[in-house]
């Protein structure tokens, strides 16, 4: 009904227009027949006469998105003939005049506002002007309804005046009271409309609310317990550290790594907590910046990292620098896991094409069986480490390549310069894509250590398949 109206409101207008000049020419043949003869003599008056028919045709076609277009077509009618430069209206044609009241009911239906007030008072006005041309003794003379009066107009008006301005008005008035109708019946059908989507966005509203405060319960919950454990964890390797002096510095050192990590997770946990609680996380965010002392840090728990860089930096956005850093993080984290103390890990950081390229290579040492306990029984676990960094890479608008490389596993990646504007992923949105990924059936792709043990450069298959978390 809607596709019908629309339809209707476009083409109704011209349609009506067509309709009603075709069927004027129709009703006129018979009349005009007997003057095609005396054409040479009578050709100014014929088309005079058609005149008056072309332009309440124009009337019509434009009233319903120009309004005031077809107010001037009916006001340049009249005005014409009472200056008798069109003829005035004869007993069978004077209903040409309604062809205008059909313009106005397709103007109420499409005016807004002031203007449907001026479109009826201005027809109220055509009524008149109408009445005063039927009947004057000087135009229609009566046009066969009223007996011809040649003493006046006053009398005729007096007498005759307001049947058939009522009558005029009571036609005008009941295509004014379509137009209306129909406008009203479409706007009604807007207001459902509305009404079905702001239900449709308050239904969604409250599911985002019952979501959110779910978050937020998590989120306390989970700030909570991480925040007791890992400050007993760093207060139980501080207090260890302090009570034994008398342990070699190998033990000191690793008591005390394990004491700052704890720390700099109760950090970073915070940050990403009190981010979900914001909605956004609008707390600070690690930097490009932040990549060095997580290397120093990472030296400390015994990590072998050699850290070189080519070309001149280039500044990225605060999305992209996020991304970089816990790409960084997640590779030298799984070196450490995977290959433990004494892993030899290189990291490169490439600024001399279009974009960043960042290359970490660690050892793969051979004494390390891939993909579980070696006995054939137990499956692979399917890590969520690479699936996430590629998802971060993706988001930062590069991409992101690993796999093993003879003796030592690569991950490559490419952070274009002046990319798309990336926002700051969410730590929780990343994991359960990653999530998603790994338990996809198609195309699982476990995520490789950046060292494991046990591995040889012949089982590059099965390292490529291996897991990590």
């Amino acid at each position: 009904m809607e596709q019908t109206l629309k339809v209707a409101r476009q083409w109704g207008a011209p349609a009506a227009a067509v309709i009603f000049f075709a069927l004027w020419c129709v009703a006129e043949a018979g009349s005009m027949a007997p003057w095609i003869a005396h054409w040479p003599e009578l050709w100014t008056l014929i088309l005079s006469r058609f005149a008056i028919l072309i332009l309440t045709a124009f009337a019509i076609a434009v009233s319903a998105w120009r309004p005031v277009l077809s107010l001037g077509f009916t006001a340049a009618l009249l005005m014409g003939q009472l200056v008798y430069f069109i003829p005035q209206p004869y007993s069978e044609d004077w209903p040409i005049y309604l062809g205008s009241f059909v313009g106005l009911g397709f103007s109420m239906w499409t005016a807004r506002g002031r203007l449907q007030f001026v479109v009826a008072g201005s027809n109220v006005v055509f009524a008149g002007v109408m009445t005063f041309i039927m009947l004057s003794w000087r135009y229609g003379g009566g046009v066969g309804w009223f007996r011809q009066l040649f003493m006046g107009d006053r009398y005729a008006l007096a007498n005759y005046g307001w049947q058939l301005f009522s009558f005029l008005l009571l036609i005008a008035a009941s295509c004014a009271a379509v137009g209306i109708a129909l406008r009203l019946y479409e706007e009604r059908g807007s207001l459902f409309k509305a009404r079905n989507l702001v239900q449709a966005n308050l239904k969604e509203t409250e599911v985002e609310l019952v979501v959110e405060q779910e978050r937020t319960r998590i989120a306390r919950d989970l700030h909570d317990v991480l925040a007791h454990s890992l400050a007993v964890i760093a207060a139980q390797a501080d207090g260890t550290r302090y009570l034994s002096q008398d342990q070699p510095k190998a033990v000191l050192d690793a008591l005390e790594n394990i004491a700052v990590s704890a720390r700099h997770a109760l950090v970073d946990a915070q940050r990403v907590i009190e981010g979900v609680r914001d909605d956004g996380l609008v707390t600070p965010q690690p930097r490009l910046t932040d990549v060095g002392p997580l290397v120093e840090r990472m030296r400390q728990g015994s990590l072998k990292v050699q850290q070189s860089e080519t070309g001149v930096p280039v500044e990225l956005g605060a999305g992209q620098q996020l991304a970089v850093f816990r790409i960084v993080q997640e590779c030298l984290t799984n070196a450490l896991k995977h290959g433990g103390r004494g892993t030899a890990v290189r990291l490169h950081f490439d600024w001399s094409g279009p974009g960043l390229t960042m290359h970490v290579a660690s050892g793969l040492p051979a004494s390390v069986s891939i993909g579980g306990t070696g006995d054939g029984d137990e499956v692979a676990r399917v890590g969520r480490g690479i699936p996430g960094m590629r998802e971060r890479a993706h988001m930062a608008g590069g991409w992101l390549s690993s796999g093993p490389d003879g003796e030592q596993f690569r991950v490559t990646v490419f952070i274009p310069y002046g990319s798309r504007s990336v926002p700051l992923p969410s730590e929780e949105g990343l994991e359960g894509a990653a999530d998603q990924e790994t338990a996809s059936p198609k195309g699982i792709e476990q995520e490789p250590a950046l060292a494991l043990e046990g591995a040889s450069p012949s089982s590059s298959i099965e390292r490529e398949s291996a897991g990590r978390g």
